[in-house]
C-alpha cells in the first residue's frame, strides 16, 4: 500500500498550525478495512474547520426531517418507508445550540434541507433561530408544497432565499416522478418565493434517462422568462430504492454541450465561492443564467467544504459516506460545547480524499438522500 506524507499548509490569519499526516489511499463507500489513518493526537484543537487536505469547511446543511410529502423516484420509495421518531430528531434548542457552535467554528453558511424541511413543525421558529445566530447566508431547498402560505413568515424570520425542486414543466410527467403533489402547486410556490423577497430563487432539475431529459429546452426558457436560475444536477446513488445505475445518469457536459448548440454561454466564476458546487454560465444576452451540479462524471470533491447535521443529530463529512458522528448524544448527556466542537473537528478530519462514485468498489451509502439530507 503507498503512504504519503503531507504537511497541513500554516494559515496565520485562520490559525491552522502545520500538522504532519500520512495518508492512505481510501475513499468513501468502499466498507473495508482500508481507511485513510490520521492519529488523533495530531487534529487541531483551534482554528478552523480544516481536514486533512487543507480544505476548510464554511458551509453546513442542517436537515430538519426525514419526512416528505413526495415519493421521488430518484429519492424515496413510494411506500414502505419508516420514518425516525420524533424523540430522535434534534429539537428546536438542540439545532440552535449545534448551529452556534459551528458558528464559532468558522461556518458562515447554512442551507435546511430535508426530507422536506416545510413539513417540519415550527419550521418559521428554527430559521428565526438560525437566522439570529448571524451567518452570512440562509437558505433552504424545499419542494415548495407550503412555501406559498409559509414564505412571507420565513422571509421575516430571516431566511434569505430557496432552491425549489422542479423536474418536470408537464404536469402529468411531473406527477410521475414525484409520485405526489401537483406542478400547479410547485410553480406558485415559486412565485411566492419570489413575492417574498426569496432571491435569487433557482430550480433544481434531477435528469433522469428516458424521463425527462427531452425538457431541458422548455426548462431553461421557462428559466430565463422567468429570470430564475435552472441547475441541472446527475442523478446521484442515494436513492431509497437503490435502483440508480449508471445508464440513468445525464452527463452535466451533455446538457452543456446541448445547450451550446442553441445559446452563447459564458462562462462565470463562482461569484467569490470557489467551493459552489454548481459550475455556473451565463446567456450572452443577460438573460438569466444555468448551472450544473455534476457529482458522478465530474467530482468536485477537492474543494468540498460541505458538512451535514442530519435530522437525527448525526454529523456527516460527505454525502456518499457511511461515517457519522452524533452531535445530539453529546447534548443529551449533558456534554459541553467543547465536547460538542470536538465532535465537529473530529468528523472534517477524518474526511477522505473523495467519494470514488467511479471506483468499482464503490458501495451506495445505507442512508438515502431523505435521512441525509440534501
Amino acid at each position: 500500500m503507498t503512504e504519503t506524507v503531507v504537511t497541513l499548509a500554516t494559515d496565520a490569519d485562520e490559525n491552522v498550525r502545520a500538522v504532519p499526516v500520512v495518508l492512505r489511499p481510501a475513499h468513501h463507500g468502499a466498507r473495508s478495512p482500508q481507511r485513510l489513518h490520521v492519529a488523533r493526537s495530531e487534529m487541531p484543537n483551534e482554528g478552523p474547520l480544516v481536514d486533512t487536505f487543507g480544505r476548510i469547511h464554511t458551509d453546513l446543511r442542517i436537515s430538519v426531517t426525514d419526512r416528505c410529502n413526495f415519493r421521488c423516484t430518484y429519492c424515496m420509495p413510494d411506500e414502505g418507508i419508516e420514518f425516525a421518531p420524533t424523540s430522535d430528531l434534534l429539537t428546536l434548542e438542540e439545532i440552535t445550540r449545534a448551529a452556534k457552535v459551528a458558528k464559532q467554528l468558522g461556518v458562515r453558511s447554512v442551507r435546511l434541507t430535508g426530507g422536506e424541511p416545510l413539513v417540519r413543525k415550527g419550521i418559521v421558529d428554527i430559521v428565526a433561530a438560525i437566522a439570529e445566530i448571524g451567518f452570512d447566508d440562509v437558505a433552504m431547498t424545499t419542494n415548495g408544497t407550503s412555501l406559498t402560505r409559509l414564505a412571507p413568515s420565513l422571509a421575516s424570520a430571516g431566511l434569505r432565499r430557496v432552491n425549489v425542486s422542479c423536474d418536470s414543466l408537464r404536469p402529468d410527467r411531473f406527477a410521475a416522478i414525484r409520485r405526489r403533489g401537483q406542478l400547479a402547486m410547485t410553480l406558485a410556490a415559486m412565485d411566492a418565493a419570489e413575492d417574498a423577497g426569496l432571491l435569487p430563487l433557482k430550480i433544481n432539475v434531477v435528469l433522469l434517462t428516458g424521463e425527462n431529459d427531452d425538457e431541458v429546452y422548455d426548462l431553461v426558457e421557462f428559466g430565463r422568462e422567468k429570470n430564475r436560475f435552472v441547475r441541472f444536477i446527475e442523478f446521484m446513488p442515494l436513492d431509497a430504492d437503490g435502483n440508480w445505475q449508471r445508464d440513468r445518469v445525464i452527463a452535466g457536459a451533455d446538457v452543456l454541450a446541448m445547450l451550446e448548440e442553441r445559446y452563447d454561454l459564458v462562462a462565470l466564476d463562482g461569484g467569490g465561492d470557489d467551493h459552489a458546487p454548481a459550475t455556473r454560465f451565463a446567456f450572452s444576452d443577460g438573460i438569466g443564467e444555468v448551472g450544473f451540479i455534476n457529482s458522478v462524471t465530474e467530482p468536485f470533491c477537492g474543494t468540498c467544504d460541505r458538512l451535514r447535521l442530519m435530522a437525527d443529530g448525526s454529523i456527516r463529512n460527505c454525502l456518499f459516506s457511511d461515517d457519522e458522528l452524533s452531535l445530539r448524544d453529546v447534548m443529551r448527556s449533558k456534554g459541553s460545547d467543547d465536547q460538542l466542537e470536538q465532535v465537529f473537528r473530529a468528523s472534517v478530519w477524518g474526511k477522505l480524499p473523495g467519494h470514488a462514485i467511479n471506483d468499482p468498489s464503490f458501495l451506495q451509502p445505507r442512508r438515502s438522500m431523505s435521512r441525509i439530507g440534501g
